[in-house]
């Protein structure tokens, strides 16, 4: 755990609204995650240079980069992984920079990672179950949440299976129900098309177009390029620890630097 720092002090927000406004045209007038020209230096390189970026209600944004762009580092700050040297992060109108990663899931900001997440000696119900029974609710509610999930997931059948039992695909889809338990407002998730199939990659898109259609913000980082731009609505892409591109996901594909420093002139959807 870092130490705390002593901050300048910074300008007041307004509070959010009781509902921040979806993407329209891919911009919101509220944004749920806002991020203000973030620095992260190791040693002496910088690898994060100023990333200033947003994400809205009902809108996925895809963060993209080559290897060694600065862009996992920029997901991980936004996580709670990795504190910021400069800049600042806004979840729902509240600065969040100093915020630790268990606060910022109470705060409405769930994470799925890139590891494993489940415990695979447990049945599907029970890893559900398990973040469930520190939610401060009755047993009740938590057998009704836990139908629920089970159904938005398409788990029920396999409510029974150990984890261990399960498919790639599956365990994605269990891993993804986990991070919805909170019921957070804001999604960020990690190489999620990492080491599952194609059929797989198509239910987790389906599933992550379906919690957009509510309301939920998704911010989502992969190397899988062409599905996570099949998905998202806008993209930002990082190059040196600065963002190069932003704008609609599909628009990516006709900018000439986008081409050459990550796409290269072949790629096609």
């Amino acid at each position: 755990m870092h130490a705390e720092e002593t901050q300048p002090e910074t300008p007041a927000r307004p509070e959010p609204s009781a509902h921040p406004g979806r993407a329209v045209n891919g911009q919101a007038s509220e944004p749920l995650l806002e991020t203000r020209d973030l620095v992260k230096h190791y040693r002496r390189r910088r690898v994060v240079d100023g990333v200033s970026l947003r994400v809205a209600a009902g809108e996925i944004v895809g963060l993209l980069g080559p290897n060694g762009a600065g862009k996992t580092t920029t997901f991980q700050m936004v996580v709670g992984l990795v504190r910021p040297d400069a800049g600042r992060i806004f979840f729902c109108g509240r600065d969040i920079t100093r915020l630790p990663m268990h606060r910022r899931a109470r705060a409405g900001i769930g994470y799925l990672t890139q590891e494993p997440s489940v415990f695979r000696k447990l049945t599907v119900e029970q890893n559900i179950l398990a973040i469930l029974e520190v939610c401060g609710i009755s047993r009740a509610e938590r057998r009704l949440r836990l139908q629920y999930l089970l159904e938005e997931l398409d788990l029920t059948r396999l409510a029974k299976q150990r984890a261990w039992q399960l498919s790639g695909g599956e365990k994605r889809r269990l891993e993804i129900t986990r991070a919805l338990v909170t019921s957070p407002r804001l999604l960020l998730l990690d190489e999620p098309f990492s080491g599952i199939d194609p059929i797989a990659v198509y239910e987790v898109q389906k599933i992550l177009r379906r919690l957009k259609e509510r309301g939920l913000g998704i911010l989502i980082t992969d190397h899988n390029v062409r599905e996570t731009l099949k998905l998202v609505d806008r993209a930002y892409l990082i190059h040196h620890g600065q963002v190069v591109y932003e704008g609609l996901g599909v628009d990516m594909l006709e900018d000439p630097r986008a081409r050459a420093i990550y796409l290269g002139p072949e790629f096609n959807l």
